[in-house]
């Protein structure tokens, strides 16, 4: 199974602990990156992705939109006070991406505020992003039902930006048939579906 890195170790674990616990006999690898792996080339038997697949020998089921949003650790406000429009973040240490990403793209046309000379804070590791939030260093980009896990964490601005991430369950349509993959895909959307839910 491949997965971006926040999904991987914020999101996937528990869905696979129960899958485990109802299929000890089940070995199952993760892999997380946020490179799309190849499921043509056998690269991973599923993927979580955050953008359609194009290849059309793949299975793909739309999960769903991962809710996005501005966070930021109540410490941190509490130094530095709660910005109360876009334009108050220019005072704020804005945490981010140091590699123009698309998705980075995409955030900008709708606050051109969000560009790597505005970040205090730069890592393109997503989950070195939500450490950083987490640890009061800054304003971010987090998960909303992620964040919503932390009472400590506050969601910032939520009706002035709002961000989504389509996300897609695929696997090679010859797994289609094999128990395993069938039974682990079933339960990933399951999951995944429950998570965005919350």
């Amino acid at each position: 199974i491949t997965a971006s890195e926040v999904i991987g170790v914020e999101v996937l674990p528990p869905i696979l602990a129960q899958l485990q616990a109802t299929y000890p006999d089940l070995k199952l690898e993760l892999v997380l990156t946020n490179r799309v792996q190849d499921l043509l080339n056998r690269e991973a038997d599923i993927a979580v992705r955050m953008t359609q697949p194009k290849q059309e020998q793949l299975i793909a089921r739309r999960v769903g939109e991962v809710g996005l949003g501005l966070h930021a650790h109540k410490t941190y406000l509490q130094r530095r006070g709660t910005p109360q429009t876009l334009e108050d973040l220019a005072q704020h240490a804005l945490i981010g991406f140091d590699e123009e990403t698309p998705f980075a793209r995409a955030a900008r046309k709708g606050f051109p505020l969000w560009n790597r000379d505005a970040f205090a804070l730069r890592t393109d590791s997503d989950v070195g992003q939500l450490a950083l939030i987490r640890a009061g260093c800054g304003v971010g980009i987090c998960q909303v039902a992620l964040a919503a896990r932390d009472p400590n964490l506050v969601h910032l601005l939520p009706d002035s930006l709002t961000l989504g991430l389509e996300t897609w369950l695929t696997m090679h349509e010859d797994l289609r048939n094999t128990p395993r993959c069938k039974l682990t895909f079933d339960a990933l959307l399951q999951g995944l579906q429950n998570y965005m839910a919350a």
